[in-house]
């Protein structure tokens, strides 16, 4: 192999698909970044196993080949090299790649292409194409709810529904829970159901960036893996097994009380009551109090901590109901609101005891529902 391209090129290729390389594994050519030439252009790949990601970039090819290069030596080294033309020349015979720019002369030990691992191509027939604008939203505003333990592994992952032309995303990790609607502009013609790794989801929120154009999803049933193709950026991931809470039944059909506050106002209070609220497992009591011809609705945000002391934040609201006191998680609060683009918020209340449902005004494609906490005296 022999190829050469721009260092700003290699250096973005490489940064993109560096974050689905193994940190540890068994399986050292997991460590690696696979380099191919692929119709004159140079294809960069990186897995996981759980997580691929390939990349093309503009390049002169001047000799087919493909190898495996160690991920962090490969980016740290690109990205230190001057701007400008880097030529890459592969060697079978001492299993090595020369990496040249300018005066700067480099030689790095590869791991056979043969060693890394297939990843799955797509069923042309069956893809779906998705709005960017909505996929990201929908994405951004439900991962954060996803568990961050192994507990129950169905849970790292978020529920995909599609069913007509409506997807439906959703995650829960037992405390929390935050469902997005979304519209497609074309009907599937089968109801597909997947629960994909909220890791994944993530990464391709980061890879659609402020790009506007259609994404294709590509279910590999029989692979038990979803495919999300872009421009010139591909993602991989393996789906998750197992049963999806039905979540539906955890949403409040009804409520007593609901204040309707200017997120912002929420979100700051939010953010200084976390400060008091970190030495008591994060428990904010949230009373809600309803306004009168002389006085205002208000909600209150109480947060103490017996070493650094008490917190107490008023946000004006407009409140129906009876008035009420529950605690919540201030960082799941937070988590939502920061989710949250519209200029007001609602918080639907039945009980101390109840879940609250945080929805945002004027939007009916997204809710989250928080689980209550103790209630101190």
């Amino acid at each position: 192999m022999k190829v050469s391209c721009l260092q700003e090129n290699l250096a973005k290729g490489l940064n993109i698909v560096g974050r689905a390389v193994a940190a540890r594994s068994t399986l050292p050519v997991l460590g690696n970044i696979k380099i191919e030439t692929d119709n004159a252009r140079l294809k960069l790949s990186a897995t996981n196993l759980e997580l691929g990601l390939v990349c093309w970039i503009g390049a002169k090819v001047e000799e087919e080949g493909a190898t495996t290069v160690p991920a962090k030596t490969l980016v740290d080294l690109v990205n230190a090299l001057p701007k400008g033309q880097v030529s890459m020349g592969y060697t079978a015979r001492t299993q090595s790649i020369n990496v040249s720019c300018a005066t700067v002369n480099n030689d790095i030990k590869c791991i056979d292409a043969q060693e890394f691992p297939l990843l799955p191509g797509p069923d042309k027939e069956a893809g779906i194409e998705l709005n960017v604008v909505d996929l990201r939203s929908a994405i951004n505003q439900v991962v954060f709810a996803a568990a961050k333990d192994d507990a129950r592994p169905v849970l790292t992952g978020a529920e995909l529904r599609i069913k007509g032309n409506e997807l439906k995303l959703a995650a829960a990790d037992g405390f929390r829970l935050a469902v997005c609607t979304a519209h497609l502009a074309a009907a599937v013609p089968a109801p597909i159901t997947a629960i994909i790794p909220a890791r994944a989801l993530a990464e391709l929120a980061r890879l659609l960036g402020d790009q506007d154009e259609l994404v294709t999803m590509y279910l590999l049933a029989a692979k038990g893996q979803v495919y999300f193709q872009l421009r010139d950026t591909v993602l991989v991931a393996q789906l998750l097994e197992g049963n999806y809470p039905d979540y539906a039944q955890l949403i409040p059909r009804s409520h007593t009380t609901r204040a309707v506050m200017t997120t912002s106002e929420l979100r700051a209070a939010c953010r200084a009551a976390d400060i008091f609220a970190r030495e008591s497992s994060f428990s904010v009591r949230v009373s809600v109090k309803p306004g009168s011809e002389l006085k205002p609705g208000n909600v209150e945000l109480d947060a103490r901590s017996a070493e650094t002391g008490s917190n107490e934040v008023q946000v004006s609201a407009t409140v129906e109901g009876a008035a009420l006191d529950i605690a919540f998680n201030v960082k799941y609060l937070a988590d939502v609101l920061n989710v949250i683009s519209s200029e007001s918020v609602a918080l639907e209340l039945s009980g101390s005891n109840a879940p609250g449902v945080v929805r945002p005004l004027g939007n009916d494609d997204f809710l989250s529902v928080i689980m209550p906490m103790h209630l101190g005296g």
